[in-house]
């Protein structure tokens, strides 16, 4: 009997501290999942989500022996009766024969009343990739031809574009070959035709990519960049994306990996990022811990979820949406093996004002001490 009560307290006792560890950054969060357990290849990365306008969600990510490596290709999932679909190989970087290029970073986009859109790159390094995208009538369970965007159209580099007032598609996108530039693509057509806008920055000073676009109530539109600066960059445009103003140093920090935000229907901004700075004057930082912020106005930002905050390899490339119910869905790279599901009710997420760029403290909580970059399993 002592022995008995000594381990129920025992197991109190760390059932307590580990709701200590987690509850105060998981408020609002409903659903914690992979999309697969396992998986024909190693490694995986650069997951993308939509809700679709017949078969509800579907998500895309590139997986292979490893990022870079010529047999990485595009996978598709959906969610059918609430489990995700066993991943179908929907696209891959064959040439001929003898030749054969890895894929990259797909990006979904429903058009509203039309077909589904997935666009991906396939190229030896992203200095060199062309864009290449697929269409899909059934909500993707089944998909086109591939078809070649047009020289010098990338498509979405990693984050979806958007849909303006005026039926534009503005796809977010960038370049990494003449330093790291920001630019934007429009299509006034649902896809077919495309018109280049940028770039808006020169990648000397400051060097950013992979762009997300939010709407404000005003009728301005933001966009939050990756960058090798230390911080999430931020540009505004008033005419509906056909000029820029220059990018600028948020409050936030960044590590050099990839973001992306979404607005929510009640106005707010949303972010998903890895609130960590880099060390010392360095522009890589640790993937880790993966964070979700909150913003009235896209300039003063709250901490409001940290999704993963282990030491252990990284959480990254995340792709967030908020669907017809008001729910926001999260994808994201776990440890490089899997890609990982969040759902969050925004209404339930519980904000702290971010001051000076530091993550809250909370009494009870305390993240692991990073330090450098963690990409792979110690």
């Amino acid at each position: 009997m002592y022995k008995r009560t000594i381990i129920l307290l025992i197991a109190c006792f760390i059932t307590a501290n580990c709701l200590a560890q987690t509850k105060p950054w998981r408020k609002g969060v409903l659903t914690d999942e992979f999309i697969y357990e396992k998986a024909p290849y190693p490694e995986c990365h650069a997951s993308t989500i939509v809700e679709t306008s017949k078969k509800g969600l579907v998500a895309a990510w590139f997986g292979g022996t490893k990022e870079r490596n010529p047999d990485v290709c595009i996978w598709v999932s959906r969610l059918v009766n609430g489990k995700w679909t066993e991943a179908v190989n929907v696209a891959n970087g064959i040439q001929n024969d003898t030749l054969r290029y890895p894929c990259w970073n797909p990006v979904l986009f429903q058009v509203p009343g039309g077909e589904l859109l997935l666009f991906y790159k396939i190229g030896p390094s992203p200095a060199k990739w062309k864009g290449f995208m697929k269409t899909s009538a059934d909500g993707g369970v089944t998909w086109s031809a591939q078809r070649a965007l047009p020289e010098g159209i990338l498509g979405p580099i990693k984050n979806k574009p958007v849909w303006l007032k005026d039926g534009t598609i503005l796809s977010p996108s960038s370049t990494e070959g003449n330093g790291w530039q920001v630019h934007f693509e429009a299509s006034k057509d649902k896809g077919k035709t495309w018109t280049l806008i940028g770039p808006i920055n020169d990648g000397k000073e400051l060097k950013a990519i992979q762009p997300s676009i939010l709407f404000h109530q005003d009728g301005s539109l933001q966009a939050l960049c990756r960058s090798q600066n230390r911080a999430i960059l931020s540009t505004w445009s008033k005419d509906n994306g056909i000029t820029w103003s220059p990018l600028e140093k948020t409050s936030l920090p960044n590590n050099n990996s990839g973001t992306d935000a979404v607005t929510l229907k009640d106005g707010r901004q949303l972010l998903v990022y890895n609130h960590v700075l880099p060390p010392g004057t360095s522009t890589k930082g640790a993937r880790t811990p993966l964070n979700v912020s909150v913003s009235k106005d896209g300039i003063n930002w709250y901490a409001s979820a940290i999704l993963e905050d282990s030491p252990i390899s990284q959480y990254s490339y995340p792709s967030v949406i908020q669907t017809a119910d008001g729910l926001v869905h999260i994808v994201y790279t776990w440890r490089r093996q899997r890609i990982k599901h969040v759902v969050i009710d925004p209404k339930k997420l519980d904000l702290k004002e971010i001051k000076n760029g530091e993550w809250p403290k909370v009494a009870g909580y305390t993240l692991p001490e990073i330090k450098g970059e963690v990409d792979v399993l110690k």
